[in-house]
């Protein structure tokens, strides 16, 4: 047992050292007269999505980036929407384009997203980014996977041999989060609802990270002394408050590092969207 406590990982001030540096580098490409300029859609009224885009917005402006933001209605049709995606991909103010998601049910969110492209998928959720994460060769990762290794390495913790779980499977963080692990040379073992004994697959992990959607799926006696635990659930309980997939009151008491909810992977996830629509803007992705 940890008697002193875990070490909290700072998500808010690490952020703010990526986000410093990619204002200088947008400062840089203004003066050479490259604009930068990231394109966010919002369809629909969902509170939380309206939530996460006014954060994204705040970061563009403490970066210099120009924010534009498209708000349709609930009813937007498919085509609409594609049309909207196309006018931005031939617009050279804009140099990345996200669409927030989800999106209604009557959209097919994969058919959005492979309509971005490749070389503005500041989210690199596009079939092509994907690929190219899988292989080691990209120019995007997907914001909360990348901001997460940050968060890792911050810690000082070798990955390299390590034993990595990730309890998630989704493509947008728990398989890429893996396939970085692996880039890395992490041992990894991904978890999701059909794993057979979680806890036991949990408590060899030198690295955890949650990532379901499970408020305090995590407990104590799943994770070992000196383990590096990452939570990336956010998730509202009845009485309004937040809270991760990790139980992190107990089992900030075990682990060597963790990371909060707020205050942990979030503030990560906006910083590296920064930096991705700066990479976007300064000329060396391809749609290849």
């Amino acid at each position: 047992m940890n008697l002193k406590g875990a070490k909290i990982i700072d998500g808010k001030t690490i952020a703010a050292t990526v986000k410093e540096k990619v204002k200088i580098e947008v400062a840089a490409l203004n003066e050479k007269g490259i604009n930068v300029g990231l394109a966010v859609v919002l369809v629909g009224n969902d509170p939380a999505s309206r939530v996460y885009v006014n954060f994204k917005k705040k970061a563009c402006e403490e970066c210099g980036i120009n924010s534009m933001e498209y708000t349709l209605d609930e009813t937007t049709s498919e085509s609409e929407l594609v049309e909207l995606v196309e006018k931005l991909n031939a617009d050279p103010k804009v140099s990345g384009i996200l669409v927030q998601m989800p999106l209604p049910k009557h959209i097919d969110e994969m058919k959005i997203i492979n309509t971005i492209s490749p070389s503005k998928d500041v989210d690199a959720f596009h079939a092509v980014n994907a690929g190219k994460i899988m292989i080691g060769d990209y120019d995007f990762l997907p914001c909360t996977p990348a901001g997460i290794m940050e968060l890792i390495k911050s810690t000082g913790v070798q990955i390299s041999g390590a034993n990595c779980v990730v309890v998630g499977r989704s493509n947008i963080v728990g398989k890429p989060m893996a396939m970085l692990l692996l880039h890395e040379s992490g041992t990894v073992t991904i978890c999701h609802s059909r794993t057979k004994d979680l806890k036991k697959v949990c408590l060899d992990a030198d690295i955890i990270v949650a990532a379901v959607g499970v408020p305090n799926l995590i407990t104590k006696d799943m994770v070992k002394p000196g383990a590096v635990v990452i939570d990336v659930g956010m998730n509202r309980l009845e009485n309004g408050k937040l809270c991760g997939d990790v139980d992190f009151e107990k089992v900030s008491k075990i682990a060597e590092y963790i990371t909060p909810v707020p205050g942990g992977v979030g503030p990560m996830t906006i910083a590296t969207l920064m930096q991705n629509t700066l990479t976007a803007a300064s000329g060396v992705v391809s749609d290849q």
